[in-house]
C-alpha cells in the first residue's frame, strides 16, 4: 500500500521542478489544473485526478529535457501505477488517459492541435501523435473518456505563470475524500 503522506511529500520535494519547458513548475501546474476543475464544478474525484494527473513526472528520475532528447517518460502510466493502491478508478483512469485524451482531441478537433504549446507538440509526437479513427472509437468506448477529455482541457489551460490558486493544503480534503476505504484505513485517515 502506498503511503498518502509520501504522495503529498512528492509535491513538496519535487514540485519546484520545471513543468516540461513551460513557464511554471510542476506544483503550480498541478494546482492550476485542480483549480480549473474545481471552478468548473467537477466532482471531487475529478478534482483529485486533476491535481494528480502529472504525479508521474514527480516520480521518475529522468531529466526535465527528456522529451527534447526523444524520450517519452510515460508519466501517465507511472502515475497510474503509483496511485492505484490509493484511489479508485474515478481518479486513476483520468490520470492514465489524459495523454490519450490529447491524442484523441488532435484527431477529432481540427483546431485543437494549433492550441498546443510547443512542449506539448513535442511530447505529442513521442506519445504516438493523433489517434487513428479506430483508436479514437476505442477511446470513446472507455467509461472514463469524458472525464479524461475534461482533464486534458484543464491541463492545457494550466500553464499561466500569473494565475493565483489556493495552496496544496486546500486540495488535501479532495484527496482524502477520494481515497479508497482500504487506503484511508491503512494510512490512519
Amino acid at each position: 500500500m502506498q503511503n498518502f503522506e509520501q504522495l503529498i511529500d512528492c509535491f513538496h520535494r519535487q514540485g519546484e521542478s520545471q513543468y516540461g519547458g513551460e513557464c511554471i513548475n510542476q506544483r503550480e501546474h498541478a494546482l492550476q489544473t485542480a483549480w480549473l476543475a474545481e471552478q468548473s464544478g467537477a466532482s471531487g474525484t475529478l478534482v483529485a485526478a486533476a491535481l494528480l494527473h502529472d504525479v508521474g513526472h514527480l516520480l521518475h528520475h529522468l531529466p526535465n529535457d527528456a522529451p527534447d532528447k526523444g524520450i517519452d517518460d510515460v508519466h501517465e502510466q507511472v502515475g497510474y501505477d503509483y496511485l492505484c493502491n490509493l484511489f479508485p478508478d474515478t481518479v486513476t483512469e483520468p490520470v492514465r488517459l489524459h495523454v490519450d485524451a490529447k491524442r484523441y482531441l488532435c484527431a477529432v478537433d481540427s483546431s485543437y492541435y494549433d492550441q498546443l504549446s510547443p512542449p506539448s507538440v513535442t511530447s505529442l509526437h513521442l506519445q504516438g501523435g493523433p489517434m487513428s479513427q479506430e483508436e479514437a472509437a476505442k477511446f470513446e468506448a472507455n467509461a472514463h473518456f469524458q472525464d479524461a477529455v475534461s482533464l486534458r482541457r484543464w491541463d492545457d489551460l494550466a500553464k499561466d505563470p500569473e494565475r493565483q490558486t489556493p495552496p496544496l493544503d486546500h486540495y488535501t480534503s479532495y484527496l482524502i475524500a477520494s481515497l479508497t476505504p482500504e487506503a484511508r484505513h491503512a494510512n490512519g485517515l
